[in-house]
């Protein structure tokens, strides 16, 4: 079993940062991918970021050259670091841990956290 948690989440206003953290308990994620989805009020979760098992990142369009995930193996912890934010990214975010390459599908994820706010202001 893996235990996620996601914190780093807030009210900002447009153009400003926000840095969010996974962080696992229980077992290491170090040899999964680690991904991060988000479900604004009244949409479908989507898609937002991945970080493979390897280290190699993909992106949503509609986050691309605005966000950046990386991750420290050693502190059983990925990051989502979310520059140039707009109104339209204030959704909850999630991360969630697994094996396969379907990145990009929330099915392709075995364990989720409980998600953390982002908000922001126009």
């Amino acid at each position: 079993q893996v235990q996620l948690e996601e914190s780093g989440g807030g009210l900002v206003q447009a153009g400003g940062s926000l840095r969010l953290s996974c962080a696992a308990s229980g077992r290491t994620f170090s040899g999964s991918n680690v991904g991060w989805f988000r479900q604004a009020p009244g949409k479908e979760r989507e898609f937002v970021a991945v970080i493979t098992w390897s280290g190699n990142p993909y992106f949503a369009d509609a986050v691309k050259e605005r966000f950046t995930i990386s991750r420290d193996n050693a502190k059983n912890t990925v990051y989502l670091q979310m520059n140039s934010l707009k109104p339209e990214d204030t959704a909850v975010y999630y991360c969630a841990t697994g094996i396969s390459r379907s990145y990009g599908r929330s099915d392709a994820y075995n364990y989720w956290g409980q998600g953390t706010q982002v908000t922001v202001s126009s």
